[in-house]
């Protein structure tokens, strides 16, 4: 039989003070999707001091893989994203973004901060676990690229299949507390779409001998939109965002060409192959209502499948963390149409899944919820300039969440996961 750790509620001093510090370095110096170079050597420079072996540039990218052998016993994967977003911080923070136009504004920065607390825990309590410690730190989640390019470069061709992926994701909930899927999806799958619209250019002045592509993306934009709010039920919960229209260059030119980037949410592949044929037809039924020259192009450049977490594998860890963190602390998750690619690398292409327990951390101030509630008001969530966790109450919840997990699969082994049989809807 493994052993089994005494229940934790937080990290020591000096630990929680390395991992406080990292994050507060991490938030200063955002960076974005795809060049997050000084970030992952952040963080792997911490983690070989912590003992671990680090497998830097996956993929061809600052995506690293950090390893932990501690004797026979299953292999565990904690998973952390490494980018930020381009959003001006308006936080006011001491630590601030020290970077023009980018920010962690989705918690990013927790998480790594977070992971790397939890390896440094089971780094310095192995008499109390065996097994392989995986850290995935991974590039590019923000643009949806990432996970999948790990998973076609062969990550675990090269290292290893894990039993078990964790991760974490920083959430508008009260600050300290987590939040778990109830049996089915957590996230919605999504599609990036984008849409180019063929015009004739001409003079302002001689509209009649143009054909204006920004008035058929501005005609497009508000037909778009109904897609979901009068062609889709509304318990299906699909979600349809044009987040960028780009046309035009003067007042006086009417652009030959007008570009727009779309955003697809839902639950199932099916809706969003509906809602996919939709946007088709709307942009080709706009363009001949405008006797375009040429019909619209649309093209998919990014998507990610539907995130449902493992439901005996989350019913066993929400009862660890109810033990660890207090059951007062572990909350239901309502299913969200926010979108990660992490089951890129939980979806294999051979139609088997790796068991995933991915929870919410919350992260808002107990002050900020409580005015929030009484006054009938959102909280700052993720995206917004204004995002700010409450670093006090979620890092070093975050930590003992991950920590207690990985634990928790260590001394019971992979038998007790509960696997998922191969799926007829395998990781494209």
């Amino acid at each position: 039989m493994r052993p089994v750790a005494a229940p934790e509620t937080q990290p020591p001093r000096a630990e929680l003070k390395a991992a406080v510090e990292l994050y507060l370095a991490l938030h200063r110096a955002p960076e974005l999707s795809g060049a997050e170079h000084s970030t992952a050597a952040l963080l792997t420079d911490r983690l070989t001091a912590l003992g671990l072996t680090v497998h830097p540039g996956l993929a061809g990218t600052p995506s690293f893989l950090a390893e932990l052998r501690n004797g026979p016993g299953p292999t565990v994967l904690l998973r952390t994203e490494l980018d930020a977003l381009p959003v001006t911080e308006a936080t006011g923070l001491p630590y601030a973004s020290a970077v023009p136009g980018v920010m962690h504004a989705c918690g990013h920065d927790l998480h790594a901060a977070a992971a790397t607390g939890a390896a440094a825990r089971l780094a310095a309590t192995r008499a109390d676990w065996q097994g392989r410690l995986l850290l995935l730190g991974q590039s590019a989640e923000e643009t949806l690229t990432g996970a999948r390019a790990l998973a076609a470069d062969g990550l675990y061709e090269r290292f290893g299949r894990p039993d078990a992926v964790l991760a974490q994701h920083a959430a508008p909930l009260p600050a300290g507390t987590l939040a778990h899927a109830t049996g089915g999806p957590l996230m919605a799958g999504s599609r990036t779409l984008e849409a180019v619209l063929h015009g004739r250019g001409g003079h302002a002045a001689t509209p009649h001998l143009a054909a204006d592509p920004l008035l058929m993306a501005a005609s497009a934009v508000v037909r778009l939109h109904t897609l979901t709010a009068r062609e889709t039920a509304p318990a299906e919960g699909a979600v349809l965002t044009v987040g960028t229209l780009h046309a035009g260059t003067r007042a006086n030119v009417i652009p030959d060409r007008a570009t727009l980037s779309l955003g697809l949410r839902a639950f199932t592949e099916a809706a969003l192959d509906r809602l996919q044929e939709a946007v088709r037809r709307v942009l080709a039924a706009e363009s001949e209502a405008a006797a375009a020259p040429g019909p619209p192009e649309l093209t998919v450049t990014a998507r990610s499948p539907v995130l449902t977490p493992d439901p005996d594998l989350t019913a066993a860890l929400r009862a660890v963390h109810a033990e660890h963190l207090g059951a007062g602390r572990v909350l239901a998750a309502v299913p969200s149409p926010a979108t990660e690619d992490l089951t890129h690398l939980t979806r294999l292409a051979d139609g088997t899944r790796i068991p995933l327990a991915y929870w919410m951390l919350g992260t808002t101030p107990a002050a900020t919820w409580r005015a929030a509630t009484a006054e009938g008001r959102t909280v700052p969530a993720n995206h917004a300039s204004d995002f700010a966790p409450d670093l006090r109450q979620a890092l070093p919840a975050g930590i003992t969440a991950l920590t207690a997990a990985a634990r928790h699969l260590f001394a019971d082994g992979p038998h007790a996961v509960g696997a998922f049989p191969p799926s007829p809807e395998a990781a494209p």
